[in-house]
Order: C-alpha cells, then structure tokens, then sequence
C-alpha cells in the first residue's frame, strides 16, 4: 500500500506538494482550515466581482508547467497565463512614474528620463546580477540546506557575491540617482523583506522578472488554485474543508498523525505543513516534544511585517487613468517609513502602496463596465502593538483619501464591493505568528540552512512547504519548496 501523507494548509506550496506527490503515487489527503482551498491565494467574491486575496505578481512561469507535465498534462489544459507589460508602473511621491519590463532598451529609455548616468551603472547591475541569480536561484532554490556542511560549502560563493549587503547597498553600488535605487531595490518588500536589511542574494528577483516576464492567470490566482485541486483530485487525492487542524500528534521522533479542533484524528505516514512554521511548532506540537523549536528560540526570530489590504470595487472602468496592471506607489519617505515599519514598529501618517488593477488584464474579475482593485500597505506585525480593532477603519479612510485624491477621481462615490484585512486577519485566520503577512524575514541570518528545513529537525516525518521555509515567500520560493519535499520524501520512502 502507498504511504498515507497528510498536507496541513493549501497555500500554493501545499497544493502544489500535494500534485507532486499524488502524482508518484502517494495516498494524499489536505486538511484545510477555511471554506475552500488557497492559503494566501483566497478569493473573495462580492457583488460579483472577484478578488484574489494574496498573490498577483507571476514569475517563473515554467514551475506552475513543470508541475502538471509532472502529472502527465498540459498547464495550458487547466488555466492560462498572459504576459504584463508593464510590468510594474512605480510612482514617486509626486506622481511621476517609472515603467519597466524586459526590454532592456525600453528600460534604459525609462533610466534616461530620470538620470541618464545611471544607464551604464544598470547595465553593470545586471551583468553582476546574473552570477547572484545563477548560483541563488538555478543552483540552490530547490536544493534542501539540512545540514551545516550544505551552507559551508556555498559559503565562499555568498562571500564573492557580497549577499553580506542588503539589497538596497548593492543597488547603490550601480545607481546613483536616489528613486532609481528605489525602482530597483523595493523587491524584498515582495517576499516580507525590508531592502535595507535583506541579503543581496534577493537582488536576482528583478533579474529573475526580466528573464521570464511577469505573468498574469486569467481569472486571477485563483484560477490555478482552482486548477490545482481539480488536478489533485484526478489524481487521487482527497480534500478536507473546514478542517482547523489542532494538533500534529507525536510518538518519539515521529509525527503520528493529527487532530482536529473538532477531535478527529487521522493517521499518517508523514506530515506536510504548508501552515505558517512558526505557528505549526508553537501551537500545534507541545513544547516537551521540541528540543530545538522551543517557544523561546520562535520569539527570538525575526519575522516580515504584516500587510493592510483593501479589496474594492467601482461602478465605473478607470480606462483614463494613469494606472497600469501593477502599480507600486511611494512615499516621499523611503528608508525612515521602512525603519517605522520593521524597526520602531509604528503606524506611520504615510505609507507606500501596491496597487493592483486586474481588469485592465481581464474584464472577467469584474461586472461589466466596473472595475475591480486591491490594494496593499506594508504595516508592522503584532509584535507592535498596534490596535487594529480600533485602527483598522481610520487607516483605510487615508488610503482611500490618498486614493481618491492622487489617482481615483471619486472613487469613494463609486465604491460597490469592499473588504479589508488586517495583522489580525493574519494571525486569527491565517494562523500567522504576529500576523506576519510572509512568515520569517529574509535576512541572511534567517536563509538557507539559518531557515526552518524543509525536513523538521525536531521529527523525522515532519516536512514545511510555504514562505517560512526554505528557499522562502513568493511563488517561485513556494514552489521550490514543494519541489524540495518531494525529493526529500521520494529518497526516504
């Protein structure tokens, strides 16, 4: 008989460990807290429209083909993608705005409006970027790091590469001009990362976006969710909804099995959590069966800030307005906001946004003639302090002032769905420690073999996909890890 696997979560990394799985004949079975599968990836649907509640942004294509061909299908057979250009339209302060995609002539254009010295310093940004990219990404995203010879024998090439500088430091090695070292080093914010404190190493995402594009799944992110758990279940596989897992029972240095809030237990060969790490340990493993995950070593640890995020949708199309598919706005304030964010751990008067317009992509997320958004501002975890229960509205009242005001001409007049989340929403529903939006911070200290393994240390059998573990968040670092625990358990079955 196949070995039993039990997968805790259905985040993208979850789902996408268990169609690996399913497909080398694995009994497999996801347990899922929430109503329908996704993690992150949730889709709100209101008045018609719909919303993808976490990621937007697609990279690396190829994983999601890589998988089904894996499955013996086609990708194309279960959901298609649309390349974005551009594929980001970043704003500063002023509403001047800077557009980029992979023609690397186009984006040299763009450089020039803003500083045209700095076009031979990108140019050298990216050479020196390929080698970052080469060893971080094609070598070692889908490699485990479980032993501490696995990190010594990449040392030299992280020395050499200078993953001792943040991101943000290697920018400003190349580029001169002060918002163009912000165009090119915001990305960690995409994984839960601050540019002044993550690795260089993470320096390869913009490299990583020219070289594959940025893609959209027409019908949103939850389109491939939903194209997931239909090839799942052909494959075998069995799927458990409003099944809030309590316990991840334990015998020696084995995982056994889990219970349910409701009491069921359900026997296993092996456990996948794709549930936040932190909160797997903490609160699904009783301390006396952690020696090295003790709740002090997870205090200790340092975790990605929390998100406020607005879904909303209008009466009326924004065809006019100056917005693109992706849109990242900034404030004037770029490292002091990133300080009161990470470091002060305070709700600053400002803020920087991410904000997303689907329907400029793809009508279908949205009623006719209407147009549906989400938008995003990084803010800190619950380590803050900070009371959501009575922040939560005035906060969302100044973004969609700033909103209305800058870029949406009497958007709250024509606002016909909405819904916000908040660190609460994170921690309550997302069962994320300190309501971190993206689970532990991608600081080199907390990278590679210094991140949770992807095969517990603690047990045997016990196996993280998702952004806590390595190679980290975003939806290439997810899916490697599911690639990663697949190997794992293949070598052991």
């Amino acid at each position: 008989m196949s070995k039993k696997i039990i997968i805790i979560g259905s985040g993208f990394g979850g789902l996408a460990a268990a169609v690996r799985l399913a497909a080398n004949g694995f009994d497999v079975e996801i347990f899922e807290k929430r109503d329908k599968l996704g993690g992150r990836a949730y889709v709100y649907e209101i008045n018609g429209f719909k919303f993808d509640g976490g990621p937007t942004v697609i990279t690396a294509p190829f994983m999601f083909d890589e998988i089904f061909e894996q499955a013996g299908r086609r990708r194309e057979d279960y959901f298609q993608m649309v390349p974005v250009d551009p594929f980001y339209r970043i704003f500063d302060h002023e509403g001047k705005c800077f557009d980029y995609n992979n023609d690397p002539q186009f984006i040299l254009s763009q450089i020039d409006l803003w500083n045209p010295e700095d076009k031979e310093g990108y140019q050298r940004f990216i050479e020196n970027t390929r080698a970052i990219f080469q060893k971080g990404f094609v070598e070692l995203a889908d490699k485990p790091f479980l032993k501490v010879t696995d990190m010594l024998k990449v040392a030299p090439d992280l020395i050499r590469l200078q993953s001792y500088r943040s991101v943000y430091s290697y920018v400003s090695q190349f580029v001169k001009n002060d918002f163009l070292r912000q165009v090119f080093s915001f990305h960690p914010l995409l994984i839960g990362g601050n540019p002044f404190d993550s690795s260089s190493i993470y320096a390869m995402i913009h490299y990583l976006e020219r070289k594959w594009g940025v893609h959209y799944a027409l019908g949103g992110t939850g389109a491939i969710v939903e194209a997931f758990a239909r090839l799942f279940l052909e494959l075998g596989g069995k799927v458990h909804l409003n099944a809030d897992v309590a316990e991840i029972t334990v015998q020696n240095r084995k995982v056994t099995g889990i219970r349910l809030r409701n009491g069921e237990f359900y026997a296993a060969d092996m456990v996948v959590s794709n549930a936040d790490v932190a909160s797997t340990y903490r609160s699904m493993i009783p301390e006396t069966y952690r020696r090295k995950y003790t709740n002090r070593r997870i205090e200790r640890m340092r975790y990605s800030m929390s998100l406020f995020v607005i879904y909303f949708g209008t009466r009326r199309r924004y065809l006019d307005s100056r917005l693109a598919h992706h849109n990242i706005i900034l404030s004037s304030r770029y490292k002091p906001l990133l300080d009161d964010i990470f470091h002060k751990k305070i709700l600053a008067d400002d803020f920087s946004l991410y904000l997303h317009m689907p329907t400029l992509t793809d009508p279908s997320m949205a009623p006719d003639g209407m147009e549906a958004f989400y938008v995003l501002s990084p803010v800190p975890h619950l380590g803050s302090g900070i009371d959501w229960s009575k922040e939560a509205r005035p906060y969302r009242d100044r973004i969609m002032e700033f909103l209305e005001k800058n870029y949406l001409p009497d958007l709250r007049a024509n606002i016909v769905a909405e819904h916000y989340i908040d660190p609460l929403h994170f921690r309550d529903t997302l069962n994320s420690y300190l309501g971190s939006a993206f689970s532990v911070e991608p600081i080199l200290t907390q990278s590679a073999w210094f991140r949770p393994h992807n095969r517990s240390e603690e047990f045997d059998n016990l196996y993280f996909v998702g952004a806590g573990t390595h190679p980290g968040a975003g939806l290439p670092g997810v899916l490697s890890s599911a690639k990663i625990v697949e190997n794992l358990i293949r070598e052991t079955a």
